[in-house]
């Protein structure tokens, strides 16, 4: 290991003199923070090896608008990771990063500062945003493409810094001098070398095929972004006919698209319409044949049975367009209005004519047109049937998605190849997931894909698809032959930038170039996180150090696009998974158990919380939780959690105050100045705690460390410091006394480093008393053997002073009040723990005798006979 990497370990300082009078809890965050930062507390350090990192490929916040409650909590729990892994002893690589690409920027630049992008517009160097946006989209600014970007950058580096500082006041502990971004030039030139590295081994391609598609924002969509949400439709009823005049009735909500008709199709074994099968229908109001077709996703129970094909109404109505061979018959465009001209298939007047009345419509108003000619010529069958149905839309947008036929660039996943496929889920099986029935989404992903990954996006702000295309002399783009920059001209601009072989004055026309306009989508540029931030085709040593990585941490709703997408990257550009761990975090929820999200509008805002109950509170919060675990918002928790930070800033300074130094603190429990079971007890106690934290560390389950560091630390509190303050204070020799300043010693320095993941200011606070360096650059603790310690020796002793204590409290007596005799009963094991303990015992409780009785069943404090009260 670097020796920059534990400074500070175990060096012994000098007796305190620098314990506050009044320890607290406010200014902590800014203190320390600032020292971390000039003393590089968290600092990578790149001379190293790969045997000495654990590398963390964190997930990067996307930098458009606020952070939530929701990060805190994830985010925490990712740090506890990191900061045990830097107490063993390793060289952690802990980076942060900006995902400040891709929509969700662009739609916080267009309403903050009042603009929208045309492409078309020249670029004005001179161009400011109005300093008093409109309100109303209309109204806003139309800037050129570059103008646009420029405008994302400036407003996502503001963000970032807000975002860094909230960061900090957590107390994460990432390199702040390892900070990236998604959008600046090492990301791009990543992101491109990657995608021309995929396009080289086929695992890119362009093709021409059906695209889900978001009218609102006029982009592809890929099958990741899908939501499903509940709207009210209808079904109608209406009929084609076959060429003997007999009806055939379909039932659907999409009537709008009736005129793109390319078949029906029912069951092959529903015997209704079997007898149709191969034979022609034809349309209401368009007048087109089309064909009655057989396929097992008909349902024969949904609707008549036989369902109306038209491209493209949905998913179900691609793939049958595609395993029939249908025909493509596309009328809805990108702007999710209906083609402006009756198409080529409906060749009688009467269709034509129909198709009139419903040119340029929205598809909602299509809709309502084609319902209105269908009930003039009386061809609907009964009253539309109200339902409730869950449609696609884009996880970001409002509008149900269109399904058009564009030409997009697509990544090949193990959508439609089997082979692949396997591959992929194979990698799966070499992750350890935590908690491990996370693997489970993970394969149900992989299995339920049903296409490859769509990568090109129709925005403005985002890593430009890195290719041109020659035109023919009729000016046709050659999709067949993409020319490709040389790697050394990373990152390009299609759209700004020459083609090779080319000048700029050939661009758009016949026989020159034109750059394709398409950016790549976020995700394709987040799926090479480990890759950006490992200084991939970079820096190869650098690279070599720190991938694969150690761990991924993430929410298990991005499971499906982050990691799977990764994972993907990882195979085709590394033939290897990208970590060794995935930390999966849950859902905030709020207090009806409800996930937090802004939509919802039940978010908290982070800096409220910190301000209110601090830092280390709201780490205790979060690290209670399980991984995994949908955990609810609860300031209860972070009251807890602030006062076990309060309380070990205090019983720190007593213990300090009585004499312990880090002088005292012992490695090994044999040391003859342990003359007290009671004090070797407690070490013994001490070591199965830190032998079993430690486990669950390992295990990555922080919260059952926390369990056990926080019931062991109370108990220190409640009962060894109140039993051992007679001998601390000397009243039973020095040697007595040495051995309590010992333990109490040793105590402290181990809970100090047990607790430092979860409450970083309190513990490095406490440390800087009477230890030199930082608590954060110190060990893990290690047991303190101790070969005669009986671990269950403390419980017995504090549950018997409890019990005389409940005595005084129920006779209404101040706790000093001495007890001139008092019974503890207890089973004959529990005896020899009690009597070995009694001297402690019989001072803490002021007691002049203490008798032990032999009982069976549990302890029990009996027949407490109490001094008269003065006076």
């Amino acid at each position: 290991m670097p020796e920059a990497a534990i400074t500070g370990t175990d060096t012994p300082g000098s007796t305190p003199t620098n314990v506050p009078d009044k320890p607290a809890l406010e200014g902590l965050e800014t203190k320390l923070t600032q020292r971390w930062d000039s003393e590089g507390t968290y600092r990578f350090n790149p001379e190293t090896t790969r045997g000495e990192v654990y590398s963390i490929d964190t997930p990067p916040p996307t930098a458009s608008g606020s952070l939530h409650v929701g990060h805190m909590f994830s985010y925490t729990q990712a740090d506890l990771l990191a900061r045990y892994q830097r107490m063993t002893g390793k060289n952690v690589f802990y980076p942060m990063g900006w995902d400040d690409n891709g929509l969700p920027t662009e739609r916080r630049v267009q309403n903050y500062y009042g603009v929208r992008c045309d492409p078309a517009i020249p670029y004005n160097d001179a161009y400011r945003p109005p300093a008093q946006p409109a309100k109303n989209q209309r109204d806003f600014d139309v800037v050129s493409r570059r103008n646009f970007i420029e405008l994302c950058e400036e407003l996502a580096v503001e963000d970032e810094k807000v975002f860094e500082n909230l960061f900090k006041t957590l107390g994460l502990s990432v390199d702040w001098d390892m900070t990236y971004r998604t959008i600046d030039d090492a990301s791009r030139g990543v992101a491109q070398r990657a995608f021309l590295k995929n396009f080289a081994a086929g695992d890119a391609y362009l093709a021409e095929a059906p695209t889900l598609w978001d009218v609102t924002f006029r982009t592809a969509v890929a099958q990741a972004e899908l939501e499903d949400r509940e709207v009210p439709g209808a079904y109608y009823r209406y009929a084609f006919t076959t060429h003997d005049g007999d009806p055939v009735h379909i039932e659907t909500t999409r009537p709008e698209l009736l005129a793109a008709c390319a078949a029906l199709v029912a069951h092959p074994d529903d015997e209704r319409y079997q007898h149709l099968f191969g034979t022609k229908v034809t349309s209401p109001l368009f007048g087109v044949e089309v064909e009655v077709r057989a396929h097992p996703l008909a349902k024969p129970d949904k609707g008549s049975g036989v369902a109306m094909v038209c491209t493209f109404g949905d998913l179900t109505d691609v793939t049958w367009w595609r395993e029939l061979q249908l025909p493509t018959r596309a009328i809805i465009g990108r702007d999710g209005r209906l083609a402006g001209e009756a198409p080529e298939w409906i060749t009688s007047e009467d269709g034509r004519a129909a198709y009139a009345r419903i040119a340029g419509k929205t598809a909602f108003s299509a809709k309502e047109a084609v319902v209105e000619m269908l009930s003039e010529r009386g061809l609907l069958d009964g009253e539309p049937k109200k339902i409730l149905h869950p449609v696609n839309f884009y996880e970001k947008g409002d509008k149900p998605l269109e399904v058009v036929t564009s030409r997009q660039w697509y990544i090949r996943n193990g959508g439609r190849d089997e082979h692949r496929r396997a591959t992929f889920l194979a990698r799966g099986r070499e992750l350890e997931w935590h908690p491990a029935f996370m693997h489970s989404r993970y394969d149900n992903w992989v299995g339920g894909l049903n296409g490859d990954w769509l990568v090109s996006r129709q925005r403005f702000f985002g890593v430009p698809i890195p290719v041109w295309y020659a035109l023919d002399t009729e000016g046709n783009p050659d999709y067949e032959n993409p020319i490709v920059p040389d790697d050394s001209a990373l990152p390009v601009d299609p759209v700004a930038e020459t083609a090779p072989g080319f000048d700029e004055s050939q661009r758009g026309v016949p026989g020159g170039f034109t750059g394709d306009p398409d950016v790549l989508d976020t995700w394709a540029t987040s799926s090479l996180t480990p890759q950006i931030v490992g200084r991939w085709s970079r820096d190869d040593a650098f690279f070599a150090n720190v991938f694969p990585f150690d761990l991924r941490p993430q929410a298990h709703e991005i499971i499906r696009t982050w990691l799977f997408s990764t994972v993907v990257r990882g195979e085709e550009l590394h033939g290897t998974v990208p970590w060794k761990h995935a930390a999966i975090s849950g859902w905030v929820l709020d207090p009806d158990r409800k996930k937090m999200s802004k939509s919802k509008g039940n978010v908290v805002v982070p800096t409220d919380i910190l301000e209110e109950f601090g830092a280390d509170a709201v780490r205790y919060w979060a690290a209670s939780a399980k991984l995994g675990a949908d955990t609810a918002f609860e300031v209860a928790q972070m009251k807890i959690g602030r006062r076990l930070a309060i309380k070990i800033l205090n019983a720190s300074k007593f213990v300090l105050g009585l004499g312990a130094t880090a002088e005292t603190v012992l490695t090994d429990g044999t040391d003859p100045v342990l003359v007290n079971p009671l004090d070797r007890a407690l070490l013994a106690q001490l070591s199965g705690v830190v032998e079993q934290a430690g486990e669950a560390f390992a295990a990555y389950d922080p919260a059952r460390a926390l369990q056990l560091t926080e019931a062991f630390f109370w108990q220190f509190t409640d009962d060894y410091v109140e039993l051992i303050k007679d001998r601390a204070y000397g009243a039973q020799g020095e040697e007595q006394k040495a051995s309590v300043l010992a333990a109490l010693a040793t105590t402290l320095d181990a809970i100090l480093r047990l607790f430092a993941p979860v409450l970083p200011f309190a513990t490095d606070e406490v440390w800087s008393w009477w230890r030199t360096g930082s608590v954060h650059r110190a060990a893990w603790p290690a047991p303190v053997r101790v070969a005669d310690g009986d671990r269950g020796m403390l419980p017995v002793v504090g549950q018997a002073l409890s019990g005389i204590r409940k005595a005084k409290s129920e006779a209404k007596v101040k706790q000093r009040t001495e007890v001139l005799t008092a019974v503890v009963a207890a089973p004959a094991e529990l005896l020899s723990k009690l009597e070995a303990g009694l001297g402690d015992l019989r001072a803490a409780a002021n007691a002049r005798t203490i008798e032990l009785r032999d009982g069976a069943g549990e302890l029990t404090v009996s027949e407490v006979e109490l001094a008269p009260a003065e006076g």
